[in-house]
């Protein structure tokens, strides 16, 4: 039996047609009435059945509001660059002896980068790393020479979207405490990434068909593009 927190919830939706971002931002904030700093949280439905191809959008995206997490960083690379990778903040920082610890079912991170000369090693772990989606991946800038580069990237709020058979993207933009104005930049660097991601499929008509915002106990609120992508 729904609580009568989500009946009002429901009764407040009912007046809210659909909004632009910045409309909405303020509304779904005043429904996060739990104790805790709840996420705000995009979702979209994508145009991905295309009736010669299917896409499968992956890409990273640097939030330059933040993402208001701490995500734990592992990096296997060549001994020369340990000491970059252990300056650049990296959590654990490895070589061959990384890649050991891997292979015996050592998975104590979130994000997993390595240099290419490296990858031909680390590749033979597939079986263990791809199933979490740990394994690195060129497209996502986690097989790289720039280690610097890589770890100052994941640490400073990147994160990754992907959407699933069924076309359904979900992304957090940020939480209840963040200002507006950092929820909406994050908001349009990710419609920024979403347009130039467009153009590498051939796609009949829009790419985007629904999006909706919601927090994380909240109401989903249909929402209002700017413009068609």
């Amino acid at each position: 039996m729904p609580s009568k927190r989500f009946k009002k919830l429901k009764e407040i939706q009912k007046d809210t047609n659909s909004e632009t971002i910045d409309k909405l931002i303020p509304i779904v904030k005043k429904n996060c009435t739990t104790k805790f700093d709840e996420a705000i949280d995009l979702s979209f439905q994508i145009n991905n059945k295309q009736k010669k191809s299917e896409v499968n959008l992956r890409t990273v995206i640097n939030m330059p509001g933040g993402t208001g997490k701490k995500v734990k960083v592992a990096v296997v690379c060549e001994e020369s660059k340990i000491k970059d990778a252990k300056e650049s903040g990296a959590d654990i920082v490895g070589s061959d002896d990384l890649i050991e610890k891997i292979k015996d079912g050592y998975l104590d991170f979130e994000k997993l980068i390595c240099t290419q000369s490296m990858m031909i090693k680390l590749s033979k772990l597939g079986k263990v790393l791809g199933p979490k989606g740990l394994m690195p991946n060129p497209k996502l800038g986690t097989v790289t020479d720039d280690v610097k580069k890589a770890v100052k990237d994941a640490k400073s709020g990147q994160v990754e979207i992907r959407n699933d058979k069924d076309g359904n993207i979900g992304v957090t933009i940020g939480k209840k405490s963040f200002s507006d104005e950092n929820l909406i930049k994050n908001f349009n660097a990710i419609i920024e990434t979403l347009e130039k991601e467009k153009s590498n499929f051939s796609i009949k008509g829009d790419l985007i068909k629904s999006s909706f915002l919601t927090s994380t106990m909240g109401i989903s609120y249909k929402l209002k593009l700017a413009k068609n992508i």
